[in-house]
C-alpha cells in the first residue's frame, strides 16, 4: 500500500477476484452509443487502473450510463507494478492511481500529463488541507488529484489478548513494537509486520526520534539494530495476512495499515473479538492514493470526465462507504452514516492528524541500501 494502505483487501487474492470482475464488466457490459464520443471527441472508452478493491463498482456502472463511455477497469496490487508498466510506457491506460510518494517521483520522470483544471470544475471540492497536503508530492497540484487520503501505519492488536498478558501495555507509544522487553510479552499469541520496509522502518526512525524521510545510513543501521532486536519475537513480516489472522485471533499483535482495520474489526466482531488500531504518541507516517493521467493515455478527456465524476461529494462518500478508506472530497460527509464519518480508523480526529508525516519519495541509492536492511532484518540476520 506501497504505503497506502492495501493490505489483505488490495493483496494478491483481492487482486486476481477484481481481474475476474474486471473480465465480466468488459465482456458484459453494453457498448455505449457511438453519438456520446461527441463529449470529447474521443471514442467512448476510459482505461481505468487501480488497486484492488478500491472503488464502488456501481460507480463504474452509473458512470457509464450518464456518460456513455464504458469503463475498461483493471487492477494491480503494488505500486512497484503500476510504476514499471508506467515507465515502459504505451500502456493503453486512462487513469491510474499512484501513492503519493511513488507519483513525486514519477512526475519528475515525465509520466503523467498536466491536468486541465478547467475540464474538473469538481476540483473545487477537495479539501483544502487535503490539497495542500498533496502539493508536498505535486507542487502546484499541477498533475494529480487526490482520491484517497490519511491511510496510515500504526499499531493493530486484538483487545483481550494484549490485556491478559500485559495490563498496561503501551499501546499508545511505538514502544509496543520496538521495545524487546514488551514484545516477548505477546510472542505465544502472535506478532506480524507488514511486509514493507518503508513503513516499518519509517515508524522504527520515528521512534528513534529520527525523521521518518530520513536517508541517512547512519540513521537507517540504527533501525536495522532496532528490529533485529525484536526479530526473534516476529511471527512473519506479510502484506495480505494479517488483518485475516488478526481478525481469526491467530496473532493478537501488529504493525498494520488503518486501511484494513474497519473491514478486520467487523470480521473479528462475528468472531467474538474486539480488534482496535493506535496511532502512536511519538507519531506515523500518512500517505495518500491519487488520480493522475499517463502522459500517452488515449483518451485523456474522458479521463477528466471520470476523474471529475469520482469528485462529487455523493459519489466520493459511496466510494468510502465501500472500500473504507477516507476520501478528499469535503462535502461527501453529509452522504455517508454516522458511524463512519465518526470512525477515528478513517477519519482521525485532528489532535491524531497532527501527529502524522507524510511518507516522502526516497532516493534510488537509499533504496537499494534499505532493500538489503530490510532483506537481513526477514531473514534474522
Amino acid at each position: 500500500m506501497g504505503a497506502s494502505r492495501s493490505g489483505a483487501r488490495r493483496g494478491a487474492h483481492g487482486a486476481l477476484a477484481w481481474t475476474w470482475l474486471a473480465v465480466l464488466l468488459c465482456a458484459c457490459a453494453p457498448r455505449p452509443p457511438a453519438q456520446h464520443a461527441a463529449l470529447t471527441g474521443e471514442d467512448p472508452v476510459v482505461n481505468v487502473y487501480n488497486w484492488g478493491e478500491y472503488i464502488d463498482t456501481e460507480v463504474l456502472g452509473d458512470f457509464e450510463r450518464e456518460y456513455g463511455i464504458h469503463v475498461n477497469y483493471d487492477v494491480y496490487d503494488s505500486n512497484e507494478v503500476l510504476e514499471t508498466k508506467l515507465l515502459v510506457g504505451h500502456t493503453n491506460f486512462d487513469v491510474v492511481v499512484p501513492s503519493g510518494y511513488f507519483l513525486e517521483t514519477q512526475i519528475r520522470a515525465g509520466i503523467y500529463r498536466r491536468l486541465d483544471k478547467g475540464a474538473l470544475p469538481n476540483f473545487r471540492n477537495l479539501d483544502p488541507e487535503v490539497v495542500r497536503q498533496l502539493a508536498l508530492y505535486d507542487p502546484g497540484n499541477l498533475y494529480a488529484v487526490a482520491y484517497m487520503w490519511l491511510s496510515t501505519t500504526g499499531i493493530a492488536y486484538n483487545v483481550a489478548q494484549i490485556r491478559a498478558r500485559m495490563p498496561d501495555a503501551p499501546l499508545d507509544s511505538w514502544r509496543m513494537m520496538f521495545d524487546p522487553q514488551v514484545l516477548q510479552r505477546f510472542q505465544d499469541c502472535g506478532i506480524g509486520m507488514l511486509d514493507s520496509p518503508i513503513n516499518v522502518v519509517s515508524s522504527a526512525l520515528i521512534y528513534l526520534g529520527h525523521d521518518p524521510n530520513s536517508e541517512s545510513p547512519v540513521h537507517l543501521r540504527e533501525a536495522e539494530q532496532l528490529l533485529r532486536s525484536v526479530r526473534p519475537y516476529v511471527r512473519y513480516t506479510d502484506n495480505t495476512r494479517m488483518a485475516a489472522d488478526l481478525a481469526n485471533g491467530d496473532i493478537c499483535l501488529g504493525i498494520d495499515w488503518s486501511g484494513d482495520i474497519p473491514f478486520a474489526r467487523e470480521s473479528a466482531a462475528s468472531n467474538g473479538i474486539e480488534l482496535a488500531f493506535s496511532i502512536p504518541k511519538e507519531g506515523a507516517i500518512s500517505n495518500m492514493d491519487t488520480l493522475a493521467i499517463p502522459a500517452d493515455a488515449p483518451h485523456p478527456r474522458n479521463a477528466e470526465l471520470f476523474i471529475n465524476y469520482l469528485l462529487r461529494p455523493e459519489v466520493a462518500a459511496r466510494n468510502t462507504t465501500v472500500v473504507k478508506y477516507a476520501n478528499a472530497v469535503a462535502g461527501s460527509g453529509a452522504f455517508m452514516s454516522e458511524a463512519l464519518r465518526n470512525d477515528p480508523v478513517v477519519y482521525p480526529p485532528p489532535e491524531v492528524r497532527a501527529r502524522l508525516q507524510p511518507s516522502r519519495a526516497r532516493s534510488h541509492g537509499y533504496m537499494r541500501l534499505l532493500i538489503r536492511a530490510w532483506t537481513r532484518f526477514k531473514a534474522g540476520h
